[in-house]
Parts: structure tokens; sequence; C-alpha cells
């Protein structure tokens, strides 16, 4: 199995998320099950190191709200259970990188 990052991109604020939203996200947990390798967490305040060493607030559009790792056969597999994540229903996206094995 290839553990896969998970990382999610709006669909409302991770900081204070309501019980109902809770729900929906412990739900898709629920249906993920042992493929869950990291359930994550959101993301607060971020900053940005260009490549001269320069540091900036904020990560420029389209910054990463949090992550979940998942393991899966293949790439097609994660994304079939990505499709669940309940940001979606929210405006959000998801972004899948795997997660390659070094040594």
């Amino acid at each position: 199995m290839t553990k896969y990052v998970l990382m999610f991109h709006g669909g409302g604020s991770p900081e204070e998320p309501s019980p109902d939203v809770m729900e929906r996200w412990m739900a898709w947990f629920g249906k993920l099950g042992n493929a869950v390798v990291d359930m994550g967490a959101p993301f607060g305040a971020s900053a940005s190191i260009a490549s001269d060493g320069t540091p900036s607030e904020g990560t420029g559009p389209d910054p990463a709200n949090g992550y979940t790792v998942i393991e899966a056969a293949n790439l097609h597999d994660a994304v079939v259970m990505a499709k669940g994540c309940p940001g979606l229903g929210s405006g959000g996206s998801v972004k899948l990188y795997e997660a390659i094995q070094i040594g």
C-alpha cells in the first residue's frame, strides 16, 4: 500500500467547525476505515519563504487549510476515496500527493 497526502483547500473555516461539519468529517473517516493513516488537522497561520530567504505572511493563492494521510493501492483508488471528502460539498477542493518511500 502507498501513502497519499490529501491537502484540503477552501470549503469553509477550519478553526471553528460546527458539530454538523465535524459529524460529516467523522462519518467520512469512518467510511475510509483502516485506510486512514493520520486524520490530520486543520492549518492555522502560515508563512512562505522565497528562494532568497525572504519571508512573507501567508502562502499565496489557494492556500491549504488542512491535511489527511491515507493508504491506497494506487492513485486512482486514493482519488475515489477523496471524492467523499466533506469539504467538497462546501466549495472546497482536495489535492492528492503520493508520499514516496525513500530507502
